[in-house]
């Protein structure tokens, strides 16, 4: 008989990685609004003052990426300086680019 121990991560309402998640939610969202056919991946972090999106998308779709951030953040709440966090004044990364073109290649041939 093996032993093992099993954990998991449980986090709360609040939590960055709650917020992180709805963010790229919404990106994927707005793309596939315009563009049933996009390609999204999509990653966001965000911290004290803070959001970073990154990752590799593939779309016809023209979006504001920054501005959906933020309106996520707005919708959740983080409208304050007070709280550590103010969507409106809050710094937003974007390094989102073109999906890479082995990926594409792979995808394109043996579809998605």
């Amino acid at each position: 008989m093996s032993n093992y121990l099993f954990t998991s991560e449980s986090v709360s309402m609040g939590h960055p990685d709650k917020l992180s998640d709805q963010i790229s939610d919404g990106v994927l969202d707005a793309l596939l609004a315009q563009d049933p056919y996009s390609r999204v991946a999509c990653e966001t972090l965000c911290s004290t003052d803070l959001i970073v999106l990154s990752g590799e998308i593939t779309t016809e779709a023209k979006v504001d990426y920054v501005e959906i951030a933020r309106q996520v953040a707005r919708e959740v709440g983080y409208v304050s300086d007070d709280i550590g966090f103010n969507a409106d004044s809050c710094r937003v990364l974007q390094a989102l680019h073109k999906q890479s073109p082995d990926i594409a290649a792979g995808v394109d041939r043996d579809g998605a």
